[in-house]
Formats: structure tokens, sequence, C-alpha cells
């Protein structure tokens, strides 16, 4: 393999505007470095591109010779697919580029951009992309998987709002794929992930939001399996301005939580409204008066604000490991299961996190776009999140047998970029009645499997 990048690289030394970098480069260790700490693998080229035509040379060459290639945009996959042992990664940071058109709420950004980069530059014109929820994640791979975040339930997920790409097939080409050119890859490219080629550009819709109403809370004790029955029962009829999320865990040692609750069991709550503010008003102060909160906060913040302050939680060079899965409803059996499961987290950083979709998100037909299940709302995010090698073993172990114990609960489906490294057999149950068309588009535009870091949708044979 090394030989044959070797080739790659002598290919490509006199047209590369952008940089090579083998192991002996100074700046190749920072550059092969991702997020997830538990993925330490050693490239043996990192083609850090300036630009498209550096993509299409660097896709076309290592498609050509067969070199096994990993695409990175801010290197954070949870399952380490942003880089590999030994082949060439195709580094996407210079491409960082976002152009805003206030007038007709629409954005264009480079594939390499992180949330961050495209949050700035939209809130300077008061408008807003529906993402995820930690501002150094790469855009591209948040939104091929799907993407959702604070906005999902009053605006949809991310790829609901992509309107067009602009994408490097295997062959090397440039393509466009929207309603109107190449429609299949279109669908697939909306919730499918990297399994089509690597995407240059995205055209997005906006939204009008600067501000949002933040509460939080936190409950221990009873109240834990109380809170979460409650919030159950509550979250199908809330309005769509809403997102009510909870975290089961261990107490975090921090200012907002008081002393003699650090490192109990307790459910942590983050309710976002979105829209009329005294309506949010309203809305706060009934679901964080529930089942004796400690710690209430409420507060008026920006957006930027909201879309950076999971940063800190969720850093790089900690070690992530995480198993989900998609409930219809949070039976009481299932909730005790997760609340008595505390006790035995071998993390404190561990966090078991209960979204709710529905809202636009499931106003979109399943046949519409590649996206998963859209009919079951409840999500369930076993998030293991420690810094020790050592612990690797008591901390994978706790995710997969909690798993274990609530899988029978959960319908069939899973949300990609929540599946880790070790998931190739659910890859079809996460895309269910779509897997026949979504393989026959993979065969069409990658027959030779080039891109196959991913959650791999293989082509036929």
């Amino acid at each position: 393999m090394k030989e044959s990048t070797n080739e790659v690289y002598r290919a490509l030394q006199q047209q590369f505007r952008g940089d090579l970098l083998r192991p002996n480069d100074p700046q190749y260790e920072p550059a092969r470095v991702i997020w997830n700490d538990m993925v330490a693998r050693r490239p043996a080229l990192i083609a850090r591109c300036a630009d498209v035509a550096d993509l299409q040379a660097a896709v076309r060459t290592a498609s050509t010779t067969g070199v096994l290639t990993a695409v990175r945009c801010g290197g954070h996959s949870l399952a380490g697919f942003s880089t590999c042992e030994d082949g060439m990664v195709i580094d996407l940071s210079n491409m960082r580029q976002v152009r805003v058109d206030r007038d007709t709420r629409r954005c264009r950004f480079a594939g390499g951009c992180l949330l961050g980069t495209v949050d700035t530059a939209t809130q300077k014109e008061g408008l807003a992309f529906p993402a995820g929820v930690v501002s150094h994640t790469g855009a591209s791979g948040l939104v091929l998987g799907g993407g959702f975040g604070w906005l999902t339930r009053l605006y949809g997920l991310s790829s609901d709002n992509v309107q067009g790409f602009t994408i490097v097939t295997a062959n090397g080409s440039l393509i466009l794929a929207n309603a109107r050119e190449n429609e299949d890859l279109f669908w697939a490219l909306r919730g499918g992930g990297g399994n089509f080629g690597v995407v240059t550009e995205f055209e997005v819709k906006l939204h009008p939001v600067t501000s949002v109403l933040l509460g939080e809370a936190v409950c221990t004790g009873d109240d834990i399996p109380a809170l979460v029955r409650r919030w159950r029962d509550f979250m199908s009829e809330s309005p769509d301005n809403l997102r009510w999320s909870l975290s089961l865990r261990l107490a975090p040692d921090t200012v907002i939580v008081p002393i003699e609750l650090r490192g109990r069991p307790v459910v942590t709550q983050a309710a976002v409204w979105v829209g009329d503010m005294e309506k949010g008003r309203h809305c706060l102060d009934h679901v964080l008066s529930l089942c004796n909160p400690r710690a209430v906060t409420r507060r008026s913040i920006s957006f930027l604000t909201l879309q950076t302050m999971a940063d800190k939680e969720f850093p790089h060079g900690r070690r992530y490991y995480t198993k989900s899965g998609y409930c219809k409803t949070l039976d009481d059996n299932t909730i005790d299961v997760m609340v008595q499961s505390l006790s035995s987290a071998p993390s404190p950083m561990t966090q078991i996190e209960l979204a709710y979709l529905g809202g636009e998100a499931a106003r979109v037909g399943a046949a519409d776009t590649a996206f998963g299940d859209r009919s079951s709302p409840f999500v369930i995010n076993l998030l293991g999140n420690w810094s020790d090698v050592s612990e690797d073993v008591s901390n994978v172990s706790w995710v997969r047998s909690l798993f274990g114990s609530l899988r029978p609960s959960m319908t069939p489906g899973v949300y990609v970029n929540f599946m880790s490294g070790d998931e190739e057999d659910r890859v079809p149950e996460a895309y269910r009645e779509r897997w026949s068309r979504l393989v026959k588009v993979k065969s069409h535009y990658d027959p030779g499997n080039f891109f196959r870091l991913n959650q791999n949708i293989p082509p036929q044979t």
C-alpha cells in the first residue's frame, strides 16, 4: 500500500497546489490527528487540497491506483472514517469559503467548512442553517448523514434544507445534484452519507434566527424517572418551536450544579425555544417546573452562543464510543433500565442522550430522501466519553451492555452519524426500505466502492 501511495504522491507532486504531507513532514503529526482519540491511525499521505482541481486530481489518481482513501472535512467522524492506515487522506480543511445571499435566504458553503464556519457567516446576516450542536463538527459529514440539532423540530433536518450539491465522483468528474439534475444522486446524498463522492459545495436554505430562549435544570433521585416520563408524555403535543432534550448522567463538576449533587446520578435538561419570546417564556416556565428541579436557569442568548455551548463537553482528544437507536415511545421499563444503569457508569462524562424529533422533520415523506426512520421520534444515544486508554474496556463494555438491554424496545433503524466503527451490520438497518435504491445509486456513481470509508453501502457486484 505504501508503494501505491508513493505512486500517488509522485503523480500529484507537479500539479498539486495544496500540501502533500508524509510522515517525515513537520506538519504531518497535527494534520493526522482526528477528534475521536479512539482512532489513532497513520496515513502514508495527507493531501490537503487548495481547491477543487486539487481534489479532482487526488480522487482521480487514488482511484486509478487503488489506494485506500479517507476524506476529512472536520475530522469529527465518531467511527474514525476521517483517517486510514497507510493509505491517503484527502483533507478539505483549506476549502472553507461561505457565500450568503440575505435576500433569498440562501447560502453556498464549501465542503471543508465546520459548523462554526457556516454559523459565523450566516449570523452576520441574521440567518441560520439548521445543523448540529458542536461547532467544530465538519458540516459535510453531518449534512450527508442527515443532521439534527436545536432547529430540527422547527426547520427540519440539515439535509432537508439542502437545495443542491456540487460533487466530485469516483472518476474525478465534477457534477451537480439537485431537483433538476442527477435527481437520483440528489435523493441519495440527503442522508446516504459519504458513499457517493466528495461534496465541494452545498447550496442550502437559511432561516431568520439570531437569538433563542434557553432553560436549564437538574433533577436527581426519584425525580429522574418521573421527569423522563413527564417529558415523554409532553413532547408529542409540544410546539415545534421547542427543543427540550435530556441527558442522564453523573452530575458534572460545574458551577451550575450544586456541590452536593456532583458525581451523583442526575438528569440534566436543556430546553431551547425559537420564536415568539413571550410564548417561549410561558413554555419554559412550565417544563422547567416539573419534578422538583434544581439549579434552574432561564436566559436569552445569541444563536452563536447556543451553537458553541457543547464544544467544551466534547473536545478533540477524548475517547468516544456510541450505540444509538429509535423508539416509537419510551415505556416505563425502558426508562427504569436507563436510570438504573447510571450507578454503574464508568465515566462521569458519559451520557444517555434523549431527544425527540417530530415537528418539521417528521413531515418530510419517508421516501423523499435517503434519511432513515422519521416515524420513531424518540432518539436514544448512549455516548461513552472518557480520557484514558486504560478505561477503554470498561467504557465500551458499559455502552454495549446497556444497548443490549434497550434494543428489544427499539424500532429497527439507527442514525448513521451516531454509529461507531464496529456497526457495519447495522447499515442496511439504518436505511431499511431505501436500501435497494441506495445500492443502485452507489453502483452507478461508485461501482468500484472507492468511497468505502463510511457507513458503507456496497455497490452491486
